[in-house]
């Protein structure tokens, strides 16, 4: 997710946190989202939202950059300088939010069904063979935990690996060296390795399709904001859900307008989509969600994860899904809000 290319983590340090267009910083407050997120096509839905105006006409102002460094988002939300962020349950939990971090999650937009997983080469066929060698992998990246469940599977940790830090951008060069014993990535870097590093052999030795449900990408709001102009996030997961209506009936139009977004052609960005993720609209969300006194699947979600991350000292806190899920904004749109 880096500059030119729609990885799904950018390396765009400062210049995300100030540089925002005059108008958001000119609009009212209970107008006004600017967001931080990961490049990940599964945030494709907030571009078409804009293009096709859906926000503008519900009356709020929609900015969204893209920003690598997890470090760098919370503290833009801590200072006021955000009010939304986006990413997987688990990279929402890990090291160091607290139950006092800002932000609670009010929405889903998308799953990972096959985008984030661990290449390797043609003599790799198994996890436990990754005993001893060297993986190698972005910190807290969904793909790693993966990978400690599958390991965990095998009464294996991920000490028993001599792990490599990398930017997931470097996904390709890294794979072309032979003393990389495999490397946990998430589309489209994935299937750029597996066409590029043919010398390889390489496949897809694991991938979120073999844990659905697992790697869920939530929409994170500043709680004091939500709390002072709820009607605005409800105008704005309108407006998303309405642009993943619009992907169900009219995708090839979807694509073309996502891809500028991420700097891809539209053939790359259907590719890095096609088999990878699924958008989550309304009627899915709601079944995540819930509503007052019957939480939804999510929360059951939430808390398997964070277990998985204490385990695997991703987390250092253990936070509760009641009180990190807000489901009041969901539970307030109707299907006439969609129309």
């Amino acid at each position: 997710m880096h500059s030119g290319t729609g990885f799904r983590r950018l390396a765009g340090v400062g210049l995300a946190l100030v540089v925002w267009a005059g108008a958001s910083l000119s609009a009212r407050a209970d107008e006004k989202i600017r967001i931080l997120c990961p490049t990940w096509s599964g945030y494709a839905p907030v571009f078409v939202a804009q293009d096709l105006g859906y926000f503008k006409a519900l009356g709020i102002d929609v900015e969204i950059k893209f920003e690598d460094e997890r470090a760098n988002v919370m503290a833009a939300m801590d200072r006021k300088d955000i009010e939304v962020d986006m990413r997987t349950v688990g990279e929402y939990q890990g090291k160091p939010r607290d139950a006092k971090t800002p932000g609670i999650i009010i929405g889903t937009i998308d799953e990972s069904l096959g985008g984030d997983g661990v290449i390797a080469p043609g003599d790799i066929t198994s996890v436990e063979q990754l005993k001893g060698k060297t993986v190698a992998s972005e910190p807290n990246i969904p793909g790693r935990l993966l990978l400690q469940m599958a390991l965990k599977k095998k009464g294996l940790t991920l000490s028993d690996l001599d792990v490599k830090q990398i930017a997931t951008a470097d996904t390709v060069a890294v794979f072309a060296d032979p003393s990389i014993s495999a490397v946990v990535s998430y589309q489209p870097n994935l299937s750029q390795a597996l066409d590029k590093i043919k010398q390889r052999n390489p496949h897809v030795l694991l991938s979120s399709a073999q844990y659905p449900g697992i790697i869920v990408d939530v929409i994170i709001a500043r709680q004091d904001d939500l709390k002072a102009n709820p009607e605005k996030y409800k105008k704005f997961l309108i407006g998303i859900f309405k642009a993943i209506d619009y992907f169900k009936t009219n995708k090839a139009d979807f694509i073309k307008l996502s891809a500028p977004h991420f700097n891809l052609t539209p053939e790359e960005f259907g590719a890095s989509i096609e088999g990878s993720l699924e958008y989550t609209g309304y009627k899915q969300t709601s079944g995540y969600f819930g509503k007052a006194g019957a939480p939804g699947s999510l929360y059951k979600v939430f808390d398997e994860v964070m277990q998985l991350n204490l385990e695997n000292g991703a987390a250092d806190h253990n936070l509760k899904s009641a009180e990190q899920i807000d489901n009041g904004v969901v539970s307030s749109i109707t299907e006439a809000d969609l129309k």
